[in-house]
């Protein structure tokens, strides 16, 4: 839409939730912090850690899945995944049911970066959760998943990961 062109009437000002986008905004970035100054120190940026975050949590997740779950270009996805490839976090695996496919897999390298990125936003989570006074989890996963949209919300419910790596190894 131009500038120039006429809106539809929105809600008034007044009931827009300014504080909670606020918040929002706020609780992402210092969300983001502890990840994005340890990835710093590797070369890679938020987008790397999203890509490791759901292949070790959904292994053999797929190239297009994985694309799906993003909502990233093509071109995007592939730039990252090389490095990721090429530096020797992530492994690419032809599917078993059809070649075209490509499973991915974190290796144990991949692993304990996941978990090393993971760390701190945990920490943060559940100090927050107590400072907060907040004992019902189940209800913060319930508005958390009535944050993502109605179509999309069968991304989460994916099994739980097997624990192992791309070798067939315990990651534990």
């Amino acid at each position: 839409m131009k500038p120039t062109e006429k809106r539809e009437p929105g809600p008034a000002i007044e009931e827009l939730d300014f504080a909670l986008i606020e918040l929002l905004f706020f609780a992402y970035r210092d969300f983001t912090s502890d990840p994005d100054a340890i990835l710093s120190s590797y070369g890679f940026g938020r987008a790397h850690h999203r890509v490791l975050h759901f292949v070790n949590r959904r292994p053999g997740l797929t190239v297009a899945e994985l694309l799906d779950v993003l909502r990233i270009t093509k071109q995007s996805l592939a730039r990252v995944l090389k490095q990721l490839i090429d530096t020797g976090y992530i492994v690419q695996v032809q599917g078993p049911r059809d070649r075209r496919q490509r499973e991915l897999y974190v290796t144990k390298k991949g692993h304990a970066l996941a978990v090393e990125l993971a760390l701190p936003q945990s920490r943060r989570i559940h100090s927050a959760l107590e400072e907060a006074g907040i004992t019902d989890r189940a209800a913060l996963e319930r508005f958390l998943r009535a944050m993502v949209n109605s179509e999309l919300r069968a991304q989460l419910d994916r099994p739980e990961p097997t624990g192992r790596t791309s070798e067939g190894e315990s990651q534990s």
